[in-house]
């Protein structure tokens, strides 16, 4: 399962770096031609903002597995080791159900954008695919913070280490 759930963060971190990579090709055409007087790419803005989207859940599962949020550690890196495990562990789970909320939301946002038929205004593709693309990234964060919190409780309890900690 470790294996499994770790391949998922990689993957999905991936995509979500091969999509980030071209939206900043995208916007350096777009911002360039029209630097130029060349025009611009007809609806950049729509896909930056589905894109970016994307992108931002599709790192979370990476972050996560890793423990890599960031933290301030300022009064609770003197406390012991102990404490400080299971003050991880009752993060994590926050930050779990966070996520499953939000991706919840994304689910009902996109549920009513496909109910609607709304679509954007330059390229007219419907505002459920940038939904339906961000649930993705959810979905992949949801399923890994549901192991990771399992993860970090069986930590606090044991006192092995399972996940790499940032």
């Amino acid at each position: 399962m470790h294996n499994l759930i770790q391949w998922l963060a990689r993957a999905s971190a991936l995509m979500g770096g091969l999509v980030l990579v071209a939206l900043i090709v995208l916007m350096t055409t777009s911002i360039t031609m029209r630097a130029l007087n060349l025009g611009e790419v007809n609806g950049a803005y729509e896909i930056l903002e589905a894109g970016v989207g994307f992108a931002i859940f599709a790192f979370f599962p990476i972050c996560q597995f890793h423990g890599a949020h960031a933290t301030v550690d300022v009064f609770t890196s003197a406390l012991p080791a102990r404490f400080n495990r299971i003050l991880i562990a009752i993060w994590e789970v926050v930050l779990t159900a966070a996520i499953i909320f939000i991706a919840f939301r994304l689910y009902a946002g996109m549920e009513r954008y496909l109910g609607n038929g709304e679509t954007t205004l330059f390229l007219q593709f419907p505002v459920w695919w940038g939904y339906a693309a961000s649930m993705i990234g959810a979905s992949a964060a949801s399923v890994t913070g549901l192991y990771c919190s399992v993860s970090r409780i069986r930590e606090s309890v044991t006192g092995h280490s399972i996940l790499p900690v940032g």
